[in-house]
């Protein structure tokens, strides 16, 4: 049976010659070459830890004795009997929606203000961006002194001028409100890119949207806001990924506050007061370096990973709310 080429019925097939196999051969091995930095570093960094955490996940291994399979055991333990787990998935949840949220807002808040400011401009960003530099380790601290219920000037202040004071890190209904003013106070970050969006945006759109006779609030939304969209959606996605990751001032900001600064013998309870500090990254910690329990540890990462690739995956397919139609 004589081979037909599908584009010209009733002709035969070409062989392919010899040369053009060994330039198409030679073409994908350069392309494979140029890419060998991106797949070393991915089978390195990500697919190898991925199947790892995924096999540890159902093993018994405490990172000295050979892992021994014990099957879904660890995800039971880690789901029901594992009491740190749901407080640390609610806590980090909060934060997900009202940290994240509110750092975005005041973020376009402060860029709208900073590029509408005429005088000592750069003093002020300056003033905003200087928090961002801190490090998270002090930061946190002096932020935990500030708010101190008994010696700290704000609560002084609050009660000068007749306002309730706040327990604040102290205080389980004010904890997690607390670390969102942390994070607000650092908003340097997101000052400086909606700053740079916001710059970006075509002035002859205002132009026009004034001589239609829109006010502030319909400039912002049908000229400002569609033009900054992009950035907004990188800020969100970005945010809930960070914060899915929140390690550092929640741990630091518990142990300031409990009076566990530092030091060995000393008995710190997780996410005071009463866990509303607790996240889940620091249960992995937890549960892989203080416990040795690397199989539950695992379980918890992998389901830090499912919700944060979960987030990332709603809001690109919900993009078309923060885009415009153009983008």
């Amino acid at each position: 049976m004589t081979a037909v080429h599908p584009g010209h019925p009733g002709s035969p097939l070409r062989p392919v010659p010899p040369g053009l196999r060994a330039r198409h051969r030679r073409s994908t091995l350069r392309t494979l070459a140029f890419l060998s930095p991106w797949l070393i570093g991915f089978g390195v960094f990500f697919a190898y830890p991925l199947i790892s955490t995924v096999y540890f996940s159902f093993m018994k291994y405490d990172g000295f004795a050979p892992p021994t399979w014990v099957g879904l055991k660890n995800w039971s333990y880690v789901f029901n009997d594992y009491p740190f787990f749901w407080p640390a998935l609610r806590n980090t949840l909060w934060l997900v929606a009202v940290m994240v949220s509110l750092r975005v807002l005041f973020g376009i808040g402060i860029g709208l203000l900073i590029t509408r400011i005429r005088t000592a401009a750069g003093l002020f960003r300056t003033f905003f961006y200087l928090p961002y530099l801190a490090p998270p380790v002090a930061a946190t601290m002096a932020f935990v002194f500030l708010l101190n219920p008994g010696t700290g000037p704000a609560n002084t202040i609050l009660e000068a001028i007749g306002l309730p004071a706040p327990g604040w890190f102290t205080d389980p209904a004010w904890s997690k409100p607390s670390l969102t003013l942390l994070a607000l106070w650092g908003i340097g970050d997101l000052m400086v890119i909606f700053m740079a969006a916001l710059l970006d945006v075509p002035k002859e759109q205002y132009e026009a949207a004034e001589l239609d006779g829109a006010g502030p609030w319909q400039r912002f939304r049908f000229v400002t806001l569609p033009n900054i969209s992009p950035i907004v959606l990188f800020a969100v996605i970005t945010g809930v990924i960070a914060t899915m990751q929140y390690y550092t001032e929640p741990l630091v900001a518990a142990k300031v506050a409990s009076g566990v600064i530092g030091g060995s013998g000393q008995q710190f309870e997780p996410g005071y007061p009463d866990r509303t500090t607790l996240t889940v990254p620091q249960i992995v910690y937890n549960l892989g370096f203080q416990r040795f329990d690397t199989g539950a540890a695992c379980v918890v990462a992998l389901v830090l990973f499912a919700l944060a690739m979960a987030f990332t995956a709603l809001l690109m397919r919900r993009r078309s709310g923060f885009m415009s139609a153009e983008d």
